[in-house]
């Protein structure tokens, strides 16, 4: 029978069909050697004439063996009709059980299944027929199918992603703006407050443009410009307590007059969007105080090469275990009823990595988290 299943439906079929008919010639054969057997046991009447010329009568059958030749002359008629009738019926349900039940389910069972969204299933090799063939092609459409619904799932995720990035990253640049906004209004701005202004409105245009233009958060470009380590701190403070206005902030440069002093190229505008989701993420959960540092390491082999790493440490609470076990997750709020996003910390984590470095969470051993923002950066030195 495994030869038959792999058997094309045409020759099976003519195979099916010539042996059922071989079969009731066979059997219709059979039936008028049995009959005829019967029928010469008794007196079928006439005249018999012999070699010599003689007319002999024969003896006439009686009113029952005559009913008894009718019914065998009636049953080898029925015999061809009913039995190439009956062996034809008998292949084409053999037909229809090894060649074409099972394909035929799994096609009803696969096309039911895909009308209910439902593609996690598999369908096996039938056989090398025409149908096992079609089967083959159904379960190739159905994987193409299922990939296809998983890229367009993927891509409605880093859609997702890429817009709440982008919302919760618009919100410090614009809590920066309505903090000086409001300091203009009570005229108590000091003399940086409209240079502040202009330099974070060009932040949300660049910005803007480039979230615009990509189609995931990994694609963000890295434009590196030389900014000089003061001027870093400086931006950090004036954001700092625009974002976090409810807690003392202190930042500081660490590492030596060397420091302070030289510029290094570094993507001005991510490195803020990085310290802005950290130092608002921060203020959030510190209770008096947060520490903000900055610090550069030099590359041993090549002094231009350097890794600038910005900590901000506050006195709240500390992050959750899992938090620091598995990583910023993308929507992974710390608190179930927070307004936020969830989406601060994963954010930069794909920045610092998208600048060379990585994102570092812990909490100290006196109190408090701390979170670390590694880039990789080049010393200027003038």
């Amino acid at each position: 029978m495994e030869r038959m299943k792999n058997m094309g439906l045409k020759r099976s079929f003519v195979l099916l069909s010539a042996v059922s008919i071989v079969i009731a010639l066979l059997i219709i054969g059979l039936v008028f050697l049995v009959c005829g057997e019967i029928a010469d046991r008794y007196p079928h009447g006439g005249m018999l004439i012999t070699s010599e010329g003689v007319v002999e009568k024969l003896d006439e059958p009686t009113r029952e063996q005559t009913r008894i030749l009718s019914v065998l002359s009636g049953l080898e008629i029925l015999a061809c009709i009913l039995i190439p009738v009956c062996c034809l019926a008998a292949a084409s349900l053999l037909f229809y059980q090894y060649k074409l039940k099972e394909p035929i389910a799994i096609l009803q069972q696969g096309t039911e299944r895909i009308r209910k969204h439902d593609l996690d299933f598999s369908i096996a090799k039938v056989s090398g027929d025409e149908l096992g063939q079609v089967c083959d092609a159904f379960e190739s459409m159905r994987v193409e199918l299922l990939q296809t619904n998983q890229e367009l799932w993927r891509q409605a995720e880093e859609r997702k992603r890429l817009n709440a990035a982008f919302s919760h990253d618009l919100r410090n640049p614009l809590t920066v703006l309505k903090g000086t906004v409001k300091l203009l209004r009570q005229e108590t701005a000091d003399e940086h407050a409209l240079e502040r202004m202009e330099t974070y409105i060009t932040r949300l245009e660049q910005y803007v443009e480039a979230m615009s233009s990509i189609q995931r958060l990994e694609q963000i470009p890295v434009q590196r410009k030389e900014v000089r380590l003061s001027a870093l701190r400086d931006e950090l403070e004036e954001t700092a307590g625009l974002i976090a206005p409810d807690v003392d902030v202190e930042v500081c440069v660490c590492g030596g007059n060397i420091l302070c002093g030289e510029s290094i190229a570094i993507d001005h505008g991510l490195f803020l969007t990085v310290a802005e989701n950290l130092i608002g993420n921060a203020g959030r959960y510190a209770h008096n105080k947060i520490d903000v540092s900055i610090s550069v390491s030099e590359n041993n082999s090549d002094c231009t090469k350097c890794m600038l790493s910005l900590s901000i440490k506050d006195d709240g609470s500390g992050y959750p275990a899992k938090l620091i076990e598995e990583g910023p997750k993308p929507f992974g709020r710390i608190e179930e009823t927070s307004a936020h996003f969830g989406m601060g910390l994963y954010t930069s984590q794909m920045l610092c990595k998208k600048h060379g470095g990585t994102l570092l969470l812990e909490n100290d051993r006196n109190g408090g988290a701390r979170a670390t923002a590694v880039f990789d950066v080049e010393l200027h030195i003038s």
